[in-house]
């Protein structure tokens, strides 16, 4: 079983700071912003390279979880990164949208890391 699956299933630690049938959002331990939450559907899907038609309603729902935590946060501005397979930067092989803010100017907030 993967980390955030056991995030998910509770049997690991995180900050969580929503979560709903489908999704979980939690505070990444590694930041690259200011605020820097992880958005996982619940579900074990590897990466985007591994969804297909039945997936489609969970990714969309992923999306509108995003948007929800912003507000709820009161985020005025954020990005979204999904990064797919090792060569795309991806470390955990478990779904995720990784949602960036609180960037005090414009050149810390153009730079991505992982």
């Amino acid at each position: 079983m993967c980390i955030f699956c056991d995030i998910a299933n509770k049997q690991a630690p995180a900050s969580i700071v929503y979560e709903d049938d489908l999704s979980l959002v939690f505070k990444n331990i590694r930041p690259s912003a200011p605020i820097h939450l992880l958005i996982i559907p619940k579900k074990h899907i590897d990466s985007i390279d591994h969804i297909d038609d039945k997936d489609e309603a969970l990714v969309g729902h992923l999306l509108c979880v995003a948007q929800k935590v912003a507000k709820q946060e009161k985020l005025s501005g954020y990005k979204l990164v999904v990064n797919v397979g090792r060569d795309g930067g991806q470390e955990i092989f478990h779904l995720h949208i990784h949602l960036l803010s609180g960037w005090n100017n414009a050149k810390d907030r153009d730079i991505i890391h992982n």
